[in-house]
């Protein structure tokens, strides 16, 4: 029989590439996670590790077993989701992510809307970026999230994450309202630029648009916080990209400019578990929230 602690370190392994990796992500030593990995594989019956020189490989065995793992791993989320719709009432932790553009608009009327509908639920809220949304819900370390891609930027499906629409918004070039620019990203080839931190996907993003308009953005200033990146450009210090959340008070002098670009916002769970009483309740408060929020931005 199989052990799926030992299983789950394995699928670990595939995802993270090291041994080292895999024991910082559990709290547990290089040592004892070869150990563990040893007995999967005399449980095996077959070699699941190639090594070499001081780096491990999966074998081709190794890599279908990682793939009945997911499988495996979203049966017991279902399995979880059935005996805690057998209980009565919702109690427990709720481990919410969300990126921080949705934080103040999306999140306080979901938790409100929570907290009087299920009084027993221990709500916790975590800012994260997007990029650290798989690995965190994957962990446990959250049990919902407010994950987000854009269509420049698509995200890769995940193995082990189910998500459901929420949001699709509009990205504008911000600028100066005193810039001469014609509100078109080659208009900005000569113009400094406002950009996330790098490796973030709002970086990411910001580069892409560029390359697509044929030249590499001249980046002066790095700033994560959409308010602050709005401050600057009122300043006259670059221009920079602003998703629709971001831009809800935008300063008296910046402009703001529609690209046909999109940010996607989906609301994301561990996969195999999108029919736990919690995580349902927790997507209908978020579709809520994002509904009225929709309702009261509309023009007129």
């Amino acid at each position: 029989m199989l052990d799926v602690r030992r299983l789950r370190l394995l699928r670990d392994l595939a995802r993270l590439g090291t041994i080292a990796a895999v024991a910082q992500a559990h709290a547990y030593t290089p040592s004892a996670v070869s150990q563990q990995l040893a007995a999967l594989q005399r449980e095996a019956g077959v070699p699941l590790l190639e090594h070499t020189g001081r780096s491990v490989t999966l074998t081709p065995a190794a890599t279908a077993l990682v793939g009945h793992t997911e499988t495996i791993l979203a049966a017991l989320e279902a399995a979880s989701a059935t005996l805690a719709a057998a209980r009565t009432g919702l109690s427990g932790t709720v481990r919410i992510g969300a990126f921080p553009s949705a934080v103040p608009i999306l999140l306080p009327a979901a938790l409100v809307a929570l907290g009087r509908d299920h009084p027993a639920l221990d709500l916790m809220v975590t800012e994260l970026d997007p990029v650290d949304m798989p690995d965190a819900l994957r962990d446990g370390r959250l049990d919902v999230a407010l994950w987000h891609d854009y269509d420049i930027a698509p995200v890769e499906p995940d193995p082990g994450v189910d998500s459901v629409p929420l949001l699709d918004e509009k990205v504008f070039l911000a600028v100066p309202a005193d810039r001469r620019l014609d509100g078109s990203i080659a208009s900005t080839r000569d113009a400094d630029w406002i950009v996330g931190t790098p490796g973030t996907l709002c970086h990411t993003v910001a580069m892409r648009v560029c390359q697509a308009a044929g030249f590499t953005a001249g980046v002066r200033h790095h700033a994560d916080d959409f308010t602050a990146v709005l401050a600057l450009v009122a300043a006259g210090q670059g221009v920079a990209l602003v998703p629709e959340l971001g831009a809800t008070h935008p300063p008296a002098d910046v402009r703001l400019v529609p690209l046909d670009v999109h940010r996607r916002t989906r609301i994301a769970y561990r996969r195999g578990a999108a029919e736990h009483p919690v995580i349902a309740a927790c997507v209908r408060a978020l579709e809520s929230s994002t509904a009225s929020y929709l309702a009261a931005s509309a023009p007129g």
